[in-house]
């Protein structure tokens, strides 16, 4: 039977007769790619994507090139290159009390990204659900929808000029088929830290459902803002037995092209995360990994002036959407920051980000592409902050221009 240009219950089948698993299928072209291309092709000041145009730090810049000279070039360690893993309990250890064991309780991996994807496949089975806050990361869902479950969204509330956890959402979103809760904070994409007694709320609905949790801090050294604090969530009682820690160097270093990140925890969880991770990538990144466990141990030094470039180009950017008629909304950490468009006569975030190119030379990302729920409020962007001081001002210059 020729089943080419035919359909079935699965989707269109191609002329070979496949269609794409429904795991993937409606995955395409994100908003992502359409506003990085609108970007290229109309040369406008790129303030959607979160790429850093931001300097590394020049000895690890070194560290890395002698490594690869050096030979550094194979397999490392299936768990990651042991140095790193060391450097990474210490700073655990030194900056947030946390003990971990190097040999057991870290596990490094090709980017934060890939450690979502194997703990979301390591921890969860068909029909579990899994609680994020949103907006939130998009991989959160895709992840939860590759391995079989499915994405329960509480939404963040906005809350003056910031966003603020809603306990009540929270706990009416458990369900019997709750098993895992993703805790972002620093968030992104809004800039809120978790603040004490949020951290609690949260605690006490994992303690009460003996939820697993899954915290994403690749932003934890960028918190600038005065009066905010990143605080670990393993770190509050009871949590660190249930708490698998991922965090990267991305972000950290303006190293985002590297994919290194980590994951701690308690043994069984990260060995349940490194049994699914070893089919994904194996293992990649020698000379980074050596690295970078030279350079975690003097972060602090580095990450301070990094926090205060983005404090004073997160104020620059704040600034000139106010005078452009635009209103922002508080960032107290990471690279974003978010804006009401509806000054502007724009009810559709999506609508405002396809023309503002053509009316102000920069491009955005609508916040709308981070949420699960229906409900989102669509007159929300997102505008990138971890770019040049000449970019932003650049962008600023044009938005007001063309208010």
């Amino acid at each position: 039977m020729n089943t080419a240009g035919t359909a079935d219950a699965r989707g269109v089948v191609g002329s070979a007769g496949w269609s794409p698993a429904a795991r993937v299928r409606g995955m395409g072209t994100s908003i992502f790619t359409e506003m990085t291309e609108l970007a290229r092709r109309t040369g406008a000041v790129n303030l959607g994507q979160g790429v850093p145009e931001l300097d590394s730090p020049a000895a690890l810049l070194k560290d890395v090139a002698d490594a690869v000279l050096a030979g550094s070039n194979q397999y490392p360690p299936a768990h990651g290159f042991p140095a790193l893993r060391e450097a990474v309990a210490a700073h655990q250890l030194r900056r947030y009390g946390l003990d971990y064991q190097p040999q057991g309780e870290v596990l490094v991996t090709t980017g934060a990204t890939e450690a979502l994807a194997a703990a979301l496949l390591a921890l969860c089975d068909p029909g579990d659900e899994v609680i994020a806050f949103d907006p939130c990361y998009d991989a959160y869902a895709a992840d939860a929808r590759l391995a079989g479950a499915r994405l329960v969204a509480v939404p963040l509330v906005l809350d003056g000029d910031g966003f603020a956890l809603d306990a009540d959402a929270l706990r009416a979103a458990v369900s019997p088929r709750t098993r895992v809760l993703i805790l972002n904070t620093p968030h992104n994409p809004t800039g809120m830290v978790f603040k004490a007694e949020e951290l609690e709320a949260v605690a006490d609905v994992c303690r009460e459902h003996s939820l697993t949790v899954i915290t994403d801090e690749v932003y934890e050294h960028l918190v600038y803002n005065d009066g905010a604090r990143h605080l670990p969530f393993a770190a509050l009682p009871e949590m660190r037995e249930r708490t698998v820690v991922i965090s990267s160097a991305g972000k950290t270093f303006n190293t985002t092209g590297w994919k290194v990140g980590w994951v701690c925890g308690p043994a069984p969880l990260v060995a349940a995360v490194g049994a699914a991770k070893q089919f994904l990538t194996y293992a990649s990144g020698t000379p980074y990994q050596e690295a970078l466990a030279r350079a975690l141990g003097s972060v602090e030094e580095w990450a301070a002036g990094l926090r205060g470039t983005l404090r004073g180009n997160r104020d620059l950017l704040s600034d000139g959407l106010t005078e452009a008629g635009l209103r922002p909304f508080r960032a107290d950490a990471g690279y974003f920051v978010q804006a009401d468009v509806r000054p502007w006569g724009y009810s559709d975030g999506v609508r405002f980000c396809r023309d503002l190119p053509e009316r102000a030379g920069v491009v955005a990302i609508p916040t709308s592409a981070f949420y699960v729920s229906a409900d989102a409020p669509a007159w929300l962007v997102r505008f990138s902050v971890c770019k040049s001081g000449d970019s932003i001002r650049q962008a600023v210059d044009q938005l007001i221009a063309a208010r």
